[in-house]
C-alpha cells in the first residue's frame, strides 16, 4: 500500500498527516483554518497536501479528509459546527483542487476508524468511539470498516435524549440540534462545566474540576458523580443497542482517567440482564493515538473500502 493521506478538518486547524502502509508518520503539520472562510479552507487542504507530496517526493496519493457534520445525497455537508461548510459540495470541490478523488467522512467516524484499524479497538469485531470534546461525536466500525448508514447518522450518540434521566434532569439543558436535554448538553465538556456552575455557581473547566476532586473538593468530586453516571448510563443505551466488544473515549473530557474505572462499575444497572453472574463484556478503553486519531482516521478511509 502506497502512502497515505489524511486531512482532519478542524474548527481552529487543519492537520495534515502522511502513513507508510504499517501506520508510521512519514510527515505531519497543521495550520489554522481560515474562519468562516469556505474557498480558503479549501485552498487550504489544497496546499497542505501539495507540501507534502513535495517534502516526501511522492505524487498522486490516496487523501481522505475528516470534516464536521455528514454529507447528504446530493453531495453537500449539514450538521457542520464550522458552518461555513454547511451546504457546500466539500468533496467535489476539493477533489477538483486536488485534481483526484478524495474520500470524506465525519470526523468521530475518522476516530472509530482509525482506533478499529490500529488503535485501542484494533480486531473487534464492533467498536463504538466517542469523543467528549467541546461537543459529544461518535463513530461505528464493525469489522475494522466505517457503518455509516443510508441517512449518513450512525453513530449520532449525542442528539438522543440522556436515557434514564431523573427527575432533575428532565426535560435538560437546550441543545443547539433544537431538542432539549441531548447527551450532549450533558456530557460535552462545556455542559460538564455547566452542570457545575449550576450547582455551584463556579466557572471552571474540566481538567479543574478534575484535578480539584483528586485534591478532595466535595463539590467537584460531586459532579464528576453525577457526570460518570450519565455516562454510564449513556454507554448502558449504546450497549443494550449495539454490544460492541469495545468503547473508546476521545476528546478533552477523556482525560478524565477515572471514567474508565468508575463508569463500567456503574453501567450494569442499565444493561439488560447484567449482572454479577453474567457481568457486561464490553471494555471501555482510551483512545490510543489521542488527539492524532481523527487524523489518522482519515488517512485510513482508503483502506476502509
Amino acid at each position: 500500500m502506497a502512502p497515505a493521506i489524511g486531512v482532519d478538518l478542524g474548527g481552529t486547524k487543519i492537520e495534515a498527516i502522511v502513513l507508510d502502509a504499517h501506520g508510521a508518520s512519514l510527515w505531519r503539520e497543521r495550520v489554522p483554518t481560515p474562519a468562516g472562510d469556505y474557498r480558503a479552507t479549501v485552498a487550504a487542504v489544497a496546499a497542505l497536501v501539495a507540501r507534502a507530496e513535495s517534502e516526501l517526493g511522492l505524487q498522486g496519493c490516496s487523501v481522505g479528509v475528516g470534516t464536521p457534520g455528514t454529507q447528504t445525497h446530493a453531495g453537500l455537508i449539514k450538521n457542520a459546527n464550522s458552518t461555513c461548510l454547511n451546504g457546500q459540495p466539500l468533496q467535489r470541490d476539493l477533489a477538483h483542487a486536488l485534481r483526484r478523488p478524495v474520500r470524506i467522512a465525519n470526523d468521530a467516524n475518522c476516530l472509530a476508524l482509525s482506533e478499529a484499524t490500529d488503535g485501542a479497538a484494533a480486531g473487534a469485531a464492533v467498536a463504538f468511539a466517542v469523543i467528549l470534546g467541546t461537543g459529544v461525536g461518535a463513530g461505528i466500525a464493525v469489522n475494522g470498516r466505517l457503518l455509516n448508514g443510508p441517512n449518513g447518522l450512525a453513530g449520532e450518540w449525542g442528539h438522543n435524549p440522556l436515557p434514564w434521566a431523573g427527575a432533575n434532569e428532565w426535560v435538560g439543558p437546550a441543545c443547539y440540534c433544537g431538542q432539549l436535554g441531548c447527551i450532549e448538553t450533558w456530557l460535552s465538556g462545556p455542559g460538564l462545566a455547566h452542570d457545575h456552575a449550576v450547582h455551584t455557581g463556579q466557572s471552571l473547566l474540566a481538567p479543574q474540576i478534575g484535578a480539584l476532586a483528586a485534591a478532595g473538593d466535595a463539590a467537584c468530586e460531586a459532579t464528576l458523580r453525577r457526570y460518570e453516571s450519565r455516562l454510564a448510563r449513556g454507554l448502558a443505551h449504546v450497549i443494550n443497542l449495539l454490544d460492541p466488544e469495545v468503547i473508546v473515549l476521545a476528546g478533552g473530557v477523556s482525560g478524565l482517567d477515572r471514567l474508565l474505572l468508575n463508569v463500567p462499575r456503574l453501567w450494569g444497572a442499565y444493561v439488560f440482564s447484567a449482572g454479577p453472574k453474567d457481568p457486561v463484556q464490553t471494555r471501555l478503553a482510551k483512545s490510543l493515538h489521542r488527539d492524532s486519531s481523527g487524523v489518522r482516521g482519515a488517512a485510513w478511509l482508503w483502506r476502509d473500502g
